[in-house]
């Protein structure tokens, strides 16, 4: 009882008066903090201005400056609910629930070794030594560790001193080594990050980081070690476009897990989920992928930023398996998600791209004005500066909007724009796709559009396309909608513009 008494005398005498958190009982009260925190999540834009009008009913000086009070009042109480967030829904990262728990333990022995409970503090340090070693956390196993450290000198007991000693030096060399991996990870993954042209040149270097994180896991056997490993390999072969040794990488990783081999408070599964899903369309297994991702999709909270990326995956095999409503339904449930907005520019544009190219190919089922689509196909925002890959799609899709509008100028200089492109970035064999397309609507440029030469003179092209593979993720292509569909749908416009120019014809006749 003595520890329990030190402590509750602890925090009678130290308690503050006034706690600083929002009190959410009183939600429809008259409470200016909860009424401005019900402003905030109920989903409806409002500028400052709004809010100040709607909290204070005028927007004077007085009104903005008791804003300004109240606001950074709220902020802070925001902040401090952030250490009772619940995070036992396991569609959020798992790990962090347990990472929550270690830290929230250090932090209370940290404070009661500084109030000089060393009895209490060293009961909770070693409880959070214990769950550290059992969560596989090796930087707070070395925290604890130096706590127990201090806390065995001052009390005196040199036998536990000298375990926690032992133990302290073991587990500083993994950590060493951990940190050695995270490293080596954090390289690889900086590189990939800018451009093509740097995917391309770490390819080269892929098999020695690879090797080198086999070696460190080896050494240290950590759930840490074998992450990286996993991670890098599962980078190089997306680099590759070796698909197929995705699915099988996480295969195998899913019947690990499954059988306790890698610790579950720590693998994030969703992860292993997103890329077995994205291996499945890269690989054009379009029918399986799609029954993955419809399977998968509940592994994901909505409220996650992650949810968009897995979302965005889901959308394109919906595309490609010529599921268009799924498709705009998927879109729509994109555009309502809270994180939307926090997305940063160029994913939201790649957003835009999808909705536009949906629009072209089902312009009757889209929400979205022909007079709007229009005007945003000419303002398609310009991906060449970093070369994701997506400028490619910007081109070919403006190349068909003015197809269909029978824009003989605009035809002819996008027509232009993409062979600029392909003689300055594709000319590589992982480029052969875009290749193969641009060379498809040059035939039908140079056969004056005529659908039945086009389509003649486009088969033996047509089938280097069908037999060619998806490139690796080092070229960054995507085709939002294949080729091969993109090419029946330019052969559908020729048609339908030839019957248009014969009934002109009749009627001018």
């Amino acid at each position: 009882m003595d520890e329990l008494i030190n402590l509750a005398r602890i925090v009678t005498d130290r308690k503050l008066k006034v706690l600083p958190l929002l009190d959410f009982t009183t939600r429809h009260s008259s409470n200016k903090e909860m009424q401005l925190v019900q402003q905030l999540v109920d989903g409806v834009p409002k500028s400052q201005q709004q809010i100040v009008k709607n909290l204070y009913g005028k927007t004077d000086q007085t009104r903005y400056a008791a804003f300004r009070k109240l606001k950074s009042r709220v902020q802070q109480k925001l902040l401090n609910h952030l250490y009772f967030l619940d995070e036992t829904d396991p569609r959020h990262l798992v790990s962090k629930r347990y990472e929550y728990q270690v830290l929230n333990l250090y932090m209370q022995v940290s404070i009661l070794y500084s109030e000089g409970e060393l009895k209490a503090a060293e009961s909770l340090s070693r409880k959070g030594q214990r769950l550290s070693q059992s969560h596989e956390m090796t930087q707070y196993v070395v925290l604890f560790g130096q706590l127990l450290r201090g806390i065995y000198a001052d009390i005196r007991m040199p036998v536990r001193y000298q375990a926690n000693k032992l133990l302290l030096e073991k587990s500083k060399k993994v950590l060493a080594i951990e940190e050695e991996a995270t490293q080596l990870y954090w390289d690889v993954k900086g590189k990939i990050a800018y451009n093509v042209r740097t995917r391309r040149s770490i390819l080269d270097k892929m098999d020695n980081a690879v090797q080198k994180l086999a070696d460190l896991h080896r050494a240290a056997g950590t759930f840490i070690t074998f992450h990286y490993h996993y991670r890098v390999q599962l980078i190089q072969q997306e680099l590759l476009g070796n698909y197929q040794e995705i699915i099988r990488i996480t295969g195998v990783t899913a019947r690990l897990l499954e059988q306790g081999k890698i610790n579950n408070k720590r693998f994030d599964k969703r992860y292993n989920a997103y890329m077995i899903v994205y291996a499945h369309f890269r690989s054009r297994n379009v029918a399986a992928g799609l029954r993955l991702a419809e399977a998968y999709a509940k592994e994901f909270h909505q409220s996650s930023v992650n949810w968009l990326y897995y979302l965005e995956i889901y959308l394109l095999l919906a595309i490609h398996a010529e599921q268009y409503g799924q498709a705009i339904e998927l879109l729509a449930t994109a555009r309502k998600n809270v994180h939307f907005d926090k997305q940063q520019a160029v994913a939201q544009q790649r957003w835009d791209l999808y909705m536009a190219y949906l629009q072209f190919v089902r312009p009757e089922m889209s929400p979205i004005r022909m007079r709007n689509f229009t005007t945003f196909v000419q303002t398609v925002p310009d991906h060449s500066r970093d070369k994701q890959g997506y400028n490619v799609a910007v081109l070919i899709l403006q190349f068909l909007h003015f197809l269909r509008q029978r824009d003989i100028e605009n035809i002819l200089t996008r027509l232009e724009s993409l062979r600029k492109y392909q003689q300055r970035h594709l000319r590589e064999t992982g480029n052969v796709r875009s290749q193969l397309f641009f060379r498809l609507l040059a035939i039908a440029v140079k056969e004056e559009f005529n659908p039945v030469t086009s389509r003649k003179k486009g088969e033996p092209v047509l089938k280097k396309l069908q037999a060619s593979p998806p490139p690796g993720e080092a070229f960054a292509e995507i085709e939002i909608v294949p080729y091969e569909d993109l090419w029946q749908i330019t052969l559908g416009i020729l048609q339908a513009t030839a019957l248009y120019n014969a009934e002109q014809d009749r009627t001018l006749a």
